[in-house]
C-alpha cells in the first residue's frame, strides 16, 4: 500500500509539472499568429521525461555505487509516478530501449509500430464516436 501511496503523489507532482511547463510554454513560447506545427511543450517534456528516465534506469542498475536511496520505493515514486505523471512517453522511450538492449530489435520496432499505429486509430475512433 505504501507503494501505490507513493506512486500516486509521485503522479500528482508530475502532472502538475507538466501542466506548468505547458501553461509556461504557452506564455513564453507562443508563436506569433496561432500554433505552431507540433507542441513545444509536450516535445520538451517529453525528451526531459526520457533523459531522466534512462539516467535513473541507468543507475538502477549499476552494480557498484548505486545510490542507497534508489531502492524500490524510490524508483516507484520517481520513475512510475513523477515520470508516469509528467509523460508516458519516457516510459514507453524506456521500454523501447530495454528491448534493443536485450538483443530484440524486431521486438522494439514492432512495439514502437504497434503503439503508434494502435494508438492513432484509438484517437480517430474516440473523435468519430463523439463526433456522432
Amino acid at each position: 500500500m505504501t507503494t501505490a501511496l507513493l506512486v500516486g503523489l509521485g503522479g500528482f507532482l508530475g502532472s502538475i509539472s507538466r501542466y506548468l511547463i505547458g501553461l509556461g510554454f504557452g506564455q513564453w513560447l507562443a508563436p506569433a499568429g496561432g500554433a505552431g506545427r507540433f507542441s513545444l511543450a509536450t516535445f520538451t517534456v517529453n525528451v526531459v521525461g526520457c533523459a531522466l528516465i534512462g539516467y535513473l534506469a541507468g543507475l538502477a542498475e549499476r552494480s557498484v555505487g548505486v545510490p542507497a536511496w534508489l531502492g524500490t520505493n524510490a524508483k516507484a515514486f520517481l520513475m512510475v509516478g513523477v515520470l508516469g505523471g509528467f509523460t508516458t512517453f519516457s516510459a514507453f522511450g524506456n521500454e523501447t530501449f530495454q528491448l534493443l538492449k536485450r538483443g530484440d530489435p524486431l521486438g522494439a520496432v514492432l512495439y514502437v509500430g504497434a503503439t503508434l499505429i494502435v494508438g492513432l486509430v484509438g484517437v480517430w475512433l474516440g473523435f468519430r464516436l463523439a463526433s456522432g
